[in-house]
């Protein structure tokens, strides 16, 4: 049996389970209130930082998806280490977290390396944070779920589109696309680069994207925004909220889709 093995827990995220939840339970108890939710979600957009950065931010959405209608969660994040064109999909048995590990749902992996030609198995892609830090979550609010893991490198947005409408299509399939938006401008550069990003996700928007939006996962966003019909944002705020240095910010954004 093969596993995936965390790559970065102890720096982006704890690497004990008692620490997550502690995290998790500090989270929900900084959070006012909900959003009421607009919709069904069968998509989220999540940050990928260290946890003290934008982990609040990924769990406001997180918990509110209701997980009982989904067999597996697919999360599509970007390579920031490993150069690849195209993309790379798990075929690993489990996946490793501090909390113990989740099922690979291998066979629907392999049936989707099948179907696109894009898609292949590089084992040296998969120490990658982006995709890495949101499994505790996963793990945390779909504790019943396999999952997929897909990591994209140098590729056309439009070639993943077929691939995002069908996992958007597919009623058991919930999808997780990470990604952070502008990095180290000050903060009101930040925030005004942000705003477009935030704006071309509420509408749906991808021509706006290229008006300044900045995110290291923009590929991925890209692809959903052009199937998804439904968007809600849940959280924004920068690595400033954290750090209170407003001389080097990081933009991190969560949002519901459909």
């Amino acid at each position: 049996m093969s596993n995936r093995l965390m790559s970065v827990a102890g720096t982006f995220y704890p690497n004990h389970c008692q620490a997550i939840e502690a995290y998790i339970q500090e989270f929900d108890k900084i959070q006012d209130t909900s959003p009421k939710l607009k919709f069904r979600p069968k998509a989220i957009i999540s940050p990928h930082a260290g946890y003290i950065y934008s982990g609040f931010t990924a769990n406001c959405a997180y918990k509110l998806i209701d997980a009982s209608h989904f067999k597996r969660v697919v999360v599509i994040g970007p390579s920031h280490r490993v150069y690849l064109k195209g993309a790379s999909v798990a075929l690993y048995d489990r996946y490793e977290t501090p909390c113990g590990s989740l099922a690979v749902d291998v066979e629907y992996s392999k049936a989707l390396m099948e179907q696109y030609d894009f898609l292949s198995f590089s084992p040296e892609v998969h120490q990658e944070h982006s995709t890495e830090t949101q499994m505790p979550f996963v793990q945390r609010y779909f504790p019943e779920v396999n999952v997929v893991e897909i990591v994209y490198g140098d590729m056309n947005y439009k070639s993943l589109i077929p691939l995002m409408k069908s996992l958007l299509d597919d009623p058991e399939t919930f999808l997780v696309i990470s990604t952070d938006l502008s990095h180290f401008y000050d903060l009101k550069d930040a925030n005004s680069l942000d705003s477009i990003c935030l704006k071309g996700i509420e509408t749906l928007d991808v021509h706006l994207l290229n008006q300044g939006c900045e995110a290291c996962g923009m590929i991925g966003v890209k692809a959903l925004l052009e199937v998804a019909t439904k968007s809600q944002l849940i959280d924004y705020r920068t690595s400033y909220d954290a750090s209170h240095d407003d001389t080097r910010v990081v933009g991190y954004l969560s949002a519901l889709l459909a």
